[in-house]
């Protein structure tokens, strides 16, 4: 029976758009997408009513924000779900203008969670271990970097910066020496600023997704990524799910209400290999690369996301499948094209990186393990055909 409730869905050439609209779409919900491209991969699904072009969040956020407003109206949507963070920061401070729910926590909330710096601060009060680090607000803000231990990570306390006209993208780079890391500095735009100088924490990464609703755990779920892009450290290409320490879902769930948080969240930590610690790396509060995994595994956070925001009944799902192992495929292309063509040096990898040769088996092991395609679904073959074009392109 169809549910007589649309959903607006943002970003439609993200993965975790497109998990979203196939979550909603199976479940009943009128699944609508909006895109920079109108031609998104999310806006090809079967499970996809219409799909808009609208500006670019990044580049345009007010307009962006005025257009999606519009847009909701005009579609009667009764629940609008941004996923990306620029599309967070453009619409929460104007939710106001919406006549819908957007089941998230507030502008300043968001904010607040999108800040590493200000998250690691809060985590170490409460106990959890954080990588050690310095925290610089411009270039030649530290002269005294012998307290740092090389390598060190270069990381913008904020992914997302800029004025409110206009945003940028930050990403994390390695440094080895106090040149190097000088250099670094040097070429980083003011909006990066400030930024953290971690101690790099080596072993692989694992992630703890919750949602909260009204102070109250409704989801859990927790992996563990095998391979990035890039594969220094990025997004997840191939992971699996695992089960969840009770501490750490305990540690995690109390951090989140620390921070006062409503809605869905994926918490990064990095297993370090050697001590076994788990340390907090950051906080996505959104809707993750990796969903489908969580989705596959029995974790549906889009429909309990909805069913919140809409105010039905729902039990708190905290068991699901372990061992499911799904495969971002043309990213875990890149991450072997990466790895095959590159050295360690310029891919910033630790020291015993696998060899080439090991490196193509185990690409090929995925392939024969029934490990899931994220993207490539017998049932819905649009999405991974419009993705492989923009990958042959270059898009």
């Amino acid at each position: 029976m169809t549910i007589p409730v649309g959903i607006l869905i943002t970003d439609g050439e993200q993965r975790a758009s497109l998990a979203t609209v196939r979550s909603l779409g199976a479940a009943g919900y009128t699944a609508h997408v909006c895109s920079s491209s109108g031609h998104s991969i999310a806006g090809r699904s079967r499970y996809c009513a219409t799909e808009t072009r609208v500006s670019d969040a990044l580049s345009e956020p007010v307009r962006f924000a005025e257009e999606v407003v519009r847009l909701a109206a005009s579609l009667r949507v009764d629940v609008l779900l941004p996923v990306t963070e620029a599309s967070l920061l453009a619409v929460l401070p104007v939710r106001q203008a919406f006549d819908c729910d957007i089941p998230f926590a507030s502008a300043d909330q968001f904010k607040r969670i999108c800040d590493k710096a200000e998250v690691l601060r809060v985590a170490n009060a409460r106990g959890i271990a954080v990588p050690i680090q310095k925290e610089i607000c411009f270039p030649t803000a530290c002269d005294d970097f012998a307290s740092l231990h090389f390598p060190v990570v270069v990381k913008p306390s904020r992914s997302v910066s800029g004025p409110e006209t206009a945003r940028r993208k930050n990403t994390v780079s390695y440094s080895n020496d106090e040149r190097g890391l000088r250099e670094t500095l040097m070429r980083l735009p003011t909006s990066s600023f400030p930024v953290l100088l971690q101690e790099r924490i080596v072993g692989p990464g694992v992630g703890v997704s919750l949602l909260i609703w009204n102070g109250e755990l409704r989801a859990a779920f927790c992996h563990q990524r095998i391979r990035e892009k890039p594969p220094s450290g990025g997004v997840s290409v191939l992971r699996e799910s695992i089960p969840v320490n009770d501490e750490l879902l305990k540690t995690s769930v109390g951090l989140l209400k620390d921070l006062q948080w409503q809605g869905v969240a994926m918490l990064e930590y990095k297993h370090e290999t050697t001590t076994g610690t788990n340390y907090l790396m950051e906080i996505n509060g959104r809707l993750w690369g990796s969903l489908q995994l969580a989705i596959d595994s029995g974790v549906d956070f889009p429909v309990l996301l909805v069913e919140a925001a809409l105010g039905l009944p729902s039990t708190p799902v905290t068991k699901y499948r372990i061992g499911v192992r799904s495969q971002w495929e043309w990213g875990d292309v890149d991450n072997l094209l990466a790895v095959l063509f590159h050295s360690s040096d310029r891919l910033a990898l630790p020291s015993g990186r696998p060899a080439r040769l090991s490196a193509i088996a185990e690409f090929v092991r995925a392939l024969k393990t029934g490990t899931q395609s994220e993207v490539l679904r017998l049932s819905d073959p649009l999405p991974f055909i419009r993705e492989s074009l923009n990958w042959i392109l270059g898009r």
